[in-house]
């Protein structure tokens, strides 16, 4: 994997933003896998293809790139996307794509981390106010991406301070956070939202300290009038996936720590 872009495709642009879309679209059609499956290559998606850039052609998993110059190791809490509609119908369709969130500086990559699918829900993505009636798109209505409403154990990293992960650690990490995907939006859900308030407690936490954040819970699920036992059985699911331990008496543990 070469970390450096392909420079020479920038001739001819003169916008920022163009140049940049085309050397790290280039770079990641060029150097990623498929952090899925371990396929070598991913191809660029058919132009224009509504909130996906690449596909794997061995295992079909869709993927989409952000990119930001930056030299910080951290990301963002907030990642400008396009048109909302078309975000919210894409990923409430359950078929929706991963995300590879890419740093870069002086035409080279320094960071790179991939999100899951099974992350991304209504909740983390900010309907923004229309574009007014004066702008050229008026009325236009875009969105961004909550990366900060994510939980730091589904940002997964593939390139660390221009450092390179192995494919095969990549991969095993991704599918074990991948397993705890739910085949309904509401699953997909309360699995983001439980798992935000585990990362908010210290490693060692108590069911009594999850059971704080059963106010917030139920404002983000107004239709559930079992707060608590939902927390139980998500804090259950969360342990048979090996994600917390459970050690007696009310008292857990995360086993991966971000």
């Amino acid at each position: 994997m070469d970390l450096r872009f392909n420079t020479s495709l920038a001739e001819g642009y003169k916008s920022a933003s163009q140049i940049a879309r085309v050397l790290t679209e280039d770079w990641l059609a060029r150097n990623m896998y498929c952090p899925i499956c371990g396929e070598t290559t991913i191809r660029r998606a058919e132009p224009n293809a509504p909130v996906k850039d690449y596909v794997c052609e061995h295992c079909k998993s869709q993927y989409e790139l952000k990119s930001k110059k930056s030299t910080r190791d951290t990301y963002p809490r907030r990642v400008e996307d396009g048109v909302y509609n078309t975000m919210i119908s894409r990923i409430t369709s359950l078929d929706n794509p991963s995300f590879f969130f890419m740093h870069y500086d002086r035409y080279e990559v320094n960071n790179l981390i991939i999100v899951p699918k099974c992350f991304f829900t209504p909740n983390v993505i900010f309907k923004r106010k229309p574009l007014s009636e004066s702008a050229r798109r008026a009325g236009w209505v875009g969105c961004s991406i909550l990366l900060g409403e994510i939980p730091n154990v589904a940002k997964i990293s593939i390139i660390h301070n221009g450092e390179i992960r192995k494919i095969d650690d990549v991969v095993r990490e991704y599918n074990r956070v991948y397993s705890l995907q739910s085949k309904s939006l509401e699953g997909r859900g309360w699995l983001v939202d439980v798992l935000q308030c585990v990362e908010r407690l210290e490693k060692n936490f108590t069911l009594d300290q999850m059971y704080t954040f059963a106010q917030e819970l139920s404002l983000k699920h107004p239709g559930n009038n079992h707060i608590h036992d939902k927390i139980r059985q998500q804090l259950q699911y969360l342990r048979d996936k090996g994600i917390i331990e459970f050690k007696g008496r009310g008292l857990y543990e995360r086993v991966i720590v971000p």
